[in-house]
């Protein structure tokens, strides 16, 4: 993977945001992959498709990009609150890319989301604009990157050093199995991760995910049986791989749920 944007790509664009648009999309469509199968190549999408940049001519897998000068802290402007709600709810999300590059065009960082992991609760409705705004009224969204278990962030490359895509792809396949859940049953078990994340011991136990109770409550407010539903959720991160029983009612997170 060449980590080098070609600027020459974006002459006679004056806006600076459309220029960038144009080059990271240009190094998307040569030097991008899919890491959901093994198709070297994906190829972009039509002009003002909605949310989605790129398609795998394999797999039909779908790509959004998103890419900025400045390194992703904690958020990530998106588009309108409500059309990526219901999108999560439809299961129609494309996995994200996000790029961070430098001054000189070469790309510092790059990072894929799966799909998967953008439950409700990662995303947060920003103010709706201002009455004198040429859009009054309308309400975007952010997608909040601390709010995504590591498991969910897949580097591509890293401090300018490109992974392999043999290793991304097999850093997708050991968490892919989220994908087959409804996006209610998988925002539940993308809380639940999150929680065990925060915990942040190596071995964690019940008592500790119910210190989490309420705040699972709010974000689940159909739910009247929280520590019941907590319980089904670790267990099905264990059969998922992505948590290890050690008996007595401790856990710890495996290998695949850490930080990648």
């Amino acid at each position: 993977m060449d980590i080098r944007c070609d600027s020459s790509v974006a002459a006679g664009y004056k806006s600076g945001s459309q220029l960038a648009r144009c080059i990271t999309e240009h190094w998307c469509a040569r030097e991008l992959y899919c890491a959901a199968c093994s198709s070297n190549e994906v190829r972009p999408t039509t002009r003002n498709t909605p949310s989605t940049d790129f398609i795998c001519p394999a797999c039909t897998a779908k790509y959004q990009v998103k890419s900025s000068a400045q390194a992703p802290k904690n958020r990530i402007v998106d588009a309108a609150y409500s059309a990526m709600i219901r999108a999560i709810r439809e299961n129609v999300t494309p996995h994200l890319v996000v790029l961070h590059y430098s001054i000189g065009w070469t790309i510092q960082n790059a990072l894929l989301i799966p799909a998967f992991f953008l439950a409700e609760s990662t995303i947060e409705r920003r103010k709706p604009l201002a009455p004198t705004a040429r859009r009054a009224g309308w309400v975007g969204c952010n997608i909040l990157l601390h709010e995504i278990p590591p498991g969910g962030k897949i580097s591509l490359v890293a401090n300018g050093q490109p992974i392999s895509p043999a290793a991304v792809r097999h850093k997708f396949a050991a968490v892919v199995g989220l994908e087959r859940f409804a996006p209610i049953r998988r925002g539940w078990l993308v809380d639940v991760l999150r929680v065990v994340e925060r915990i942040g011991f190596a071995e964690f136990n019940l008592a500790d995910v119910y210190e989490y109770a309420d705040e699972l409550s709010v974000l689940h407010p159909d739910n009247q049986n929280i520590r019941p539903k907590i319980r089904q959720q670790l267990q099905v991160l264990r059969n998922l791989g992505f948590l290890e029983f050690l008996g007595d009612g401790r856990y710890q997170l495996s290998k695949r749920a850490r930080r990648v």
